[in-house]
């Protein structure tokens, strides 16, 4: 009976940790990208602030840095005509559907006030390319922002 308890003790430690595909996403996103380019599913110019943060423009171009060991990283937006600076924020990898490859994204600023997080899509993760999807609903129709990363 003992050995039985311990037994299903271990399994239900083993069963909280992240699944081994996370575990290989969470490596694979370890270290420096920079966000080269932000992307609209319609055409059009839209006045989009993302992460209630910085516009597009501000975004583009910016560094970032994700160190999954403690879930956290650091963003560095640097354009002209932007509040410039580091942003510190903490994320998560959630595995959706293994056979589809669908992985939600958390990230989550830490000097927000309002304790806001924002859900995006991984859509895509290489050794030296990530890609994010934000799907949005905008008057009524699905909208979404892609975000096009590279790997330093």
């Amino acid at each position: 009976m003992k050995k039985l308890l311990i037994l299903l003790f271990i399994t239900s430690l083993v069963s909280c940790g992240a699944s081994k595909t996370v575990k290989t996403k969470e490596k694979t996103i370890k270290g420096n990208w920079v966000l080269n380019k932000i992307t609209y599913s319609k055409t059009g110019d839209y006045n989009v602030t993302l992460f209630d943060d910085a516009t597009k423009e501000c975004l583009e171009g910016s560094s970032w840095k994700f160190v999954p060991n403690n879930n956290s990283g650091t963003y560095n937006v640097n354009g002209t005509a932007c509040e410039t600076g580091e942003r510190e924020f903490i994320f998560t990898i959630q595995e959706i559907d293994e056979m589809s490859g669908y992985y939600d994204f958390l990230l989550k600023p830490k000097n927000n006030e309002n304790n806001i997080g924002f859900r995006l899509e991984l859509s895509n993760l290489s050794e030296t390319n990530m890609t994010w999807k934000q799907n949005l609903m905008v008057n009524g129709t699905p909208f979404i922002i892609n975000m096009n990363f590279i790997k330093q």
